[in-house]
C-alpha cells in the first residue's frame, strides 16, 4: 500500500516537529488516512491550539457543492471550533486577513491530475500570495490517480487563462499535487518558501487501483477512481449541451443526448477509435436520465467509457475523438455551451477547458487524428524538460 504524505507526516515525529508555529490547514473530504481519520482531527489532536485555521478549496471542505460559480461559505467549524476560510467564494486567492498570525500552511488535497481540474490553480494562488511573507507553503502529496507517466492534451494559450488554466502544463500533466507546486515555484514563484512531504511507495505507472488506498470522492462528481480516469476526457463536455452524467451516479463517466440512438451510435465511435489505434478502453451504448442539470428528467442516449488498460487509455485523446463525432453526428442539435463559464465570458466554455482555440476549430472542420496530434505537439517539449526537473518519484 502507498503511504500518503498525510501518513508519512502522522507516522514520524520529524515531520510532525518540522511544521512551525500557527498552522492553517486546507483540505476537504478525501483527506483522509487509509484508516479513514480525517485530517482537521489529526492535526488538531497533535498540534492543539497551534491549528488555528481551516480552508475549503472549491466544492467545499465537506467537498458537499456540486457546481462551478457555486461558491461556498465562510464559516466557524461546529466541531472543531475554528474559522473555515472559503477558497472558492467571493475570492479564489487568499487575502491577507486569511493569512494573517500563519506560520505554516498546509495542503492535503486529493488532486485528479488535470489541468481543469481547480486544486492546482489555488495551490497556484496560494502560492502566488505567499510569495514575500513569512509562510512556509507545506504540501502533503497524494497519488496522481491517473498514473504519473502519461501526458496528454494542449498546452495552453496565455489568452485563455483562467481558473481552469491557472498555470499552464498540458491538459493531462502527469505530476503529482506535489511535484506542480514544484513546478509552480520553478516558473511562477520563486520567492516562496516551499516544501513536500512526500508518499512512500508510489510509483509513477500506479493507477489508483494499484495504490491500495481507499477512493474519497474529492468532489461530488467524482465517486469512483474510473471517472477520475475518464475526466481528462469526459470534462470536454462541460462546454458543449451533451449531458456528461451529471445527475447520475456514474457522473463524467457517461455521455449523452436526447436525440442519440445509442448502439449504432457507439458502432460508429468504437470505429474511430480503432481508426486512430485508441485502445485501452470500452464505449458501451446506454440510455440514462439525469436528475439534475443538463437534460435533467429526459432520457439520453450516449455512451458509458470504460477504462480496461490505463496503460494504454489515452483519455484526453479519446475525449476529443468521441467530441468530434458527436458535434457531426448531432448536426444542429449539438450546441457549444455559451454560458460564462468559471467567471470567464469573454470566450467559449470549451475554449477555456481545452486552453486553444485550435481545438474546437478541429472539432467543427472534422479533422483527422494525425491533425489532432500535431495541434497537441505544440509547446510540448519545453514543458517536458522543465517537468523533469519536477519530479519526486
Amino acid at each position: 500500500m502507498v503511504t500518503t504524505g498525510l501518513e508519512a507526516w502522522l507516522s514520524e515525529q520529524k515531520h510532525q516537529q518540522s511544521l512551525k508555529g500557527r498552522i492553517g490547514l486546507l483540505c476537504h473530504n478525501a483527506s483522509c488516512t487509509s484508516d479513514f481519520e480525517f485530517a482537521p482531527s489529526l492535526f488538531q489532536k497533535i498540534y492543539g491550539k497551534r491549528l488555528i485555521r481551516l480552508f475549503g478549496p472549491q466544492h467545499g471542505l465537506i467537498t458537499d457543492v456540486q457546481d462551478n460559480m457555486i461558491e461556498s461559505d465562510h464559516f466557524t467549524h461546529p466541531h472543531f471550533k475554528l474559522p473555515v476560510f472559503s477558497l472558492y467564494s467571493e475570492t479564489r486567492a487568499p487575502t491577507d486577513e486569511m493569512l494573517d498570525g500563519l506560520n505554516t500552511l498546509v495542503i492535503d488535497l486529493q488532486d485528479v491530475g488535470t489541468r481543469v481540474y481547480t486544486y492546482i490553480s489555488t495551490l497556484a494562488l496560494i502560492m502566488e500570495k505567499a510569495q514575500g511573507k513569512d509562510i512556509e507553503i507545506v504540501v502533503l502529496d497524494r497519488p496522481n490517480p491517473v498514473r504519473g507517466d502519461r501526458v496528454e492534451g494542449t498546452m495552453m494559450d496565455p489568452k485563455l487563462q483562467s481558473f481552469v488554466g491557472q498555470i499552464n502544463v498540458p491538459h493531462r500533466h502527469g505530476l503529482t499535487l506535489g511535484e506542480v507546486g514544484h513546478f509552480i515555484k520553478k516558473t511562477l514563484t520563486p520567492n516562496v518558501n516551499y516544501r513536500v512531504i512526500s508518499m512512500m511507495g508510489w510509483q509513477r505507472d500506479m493507477d489508483f487501483f494499484k495504490t491500495g488506498l481507499p477512493w474519497l470522492l474529492p468532489s461530488p462528481n467524482l465517486p469512483t477512481p474510473e471517472g477520475a480516469l475518464v475526466f481528462a476526457g469526459s470534462v470536454l463536455f462541460e462546454g458543449t449541451n451533451l449531458s456528461e452524467g451529471r445527475g447520475t451516479t456514474r457522473s463524467l463517466e457517461m455521455l449523452g443526448h436526447p436525440e442519440i440512438e445509442p448502439f449504432e451510435f457507439t458502432e460508429k465511435l468504437k470505429q474511430s477509435l480503432l481508426d486512430a489505434d485508441l485502445l485501452g478502453q470500452i464505449l458501451r451504448p446506454v440510455y440514462f436520465r439525469p436528475t439534475f442539470q443538463k437534460w435533467a428528467g429526459r432520457t439520453c442516449g450516449g455512451i458509458q467509457i470504460h477504462p480496461t488498460d490505463s496503460a494504454r487509455f489515452r483519455s484526453w485523446a479519446v475525449g476529443q475523438m468521441v467530441l468530434r463525432d458527436f458535434y457531426h453526428h448531432l448536426g444542429p442539435a449539438f450546441e457549444w455551451n455559451k454560458k460564462r463559464y468559471e467567471y470567464e465570458e469573454e470566450h467559449l466554455a470549451i475554449d477555456y477547458i481545452n486552453g486553444q482555440f485550435a481545438l474546437r476549430e478541429w472539432v467543427e472542420k472534422n479533422g483527422s487524428f494525425d491533425e489532432l496530434l500535431k495541434i497537441e505537439e505544440i509547446g510540448r517539449s519545453e514543458f517536458m524538460n522543465l517537468r523533469e526537473d519536477c519530479l519526486i518519484y
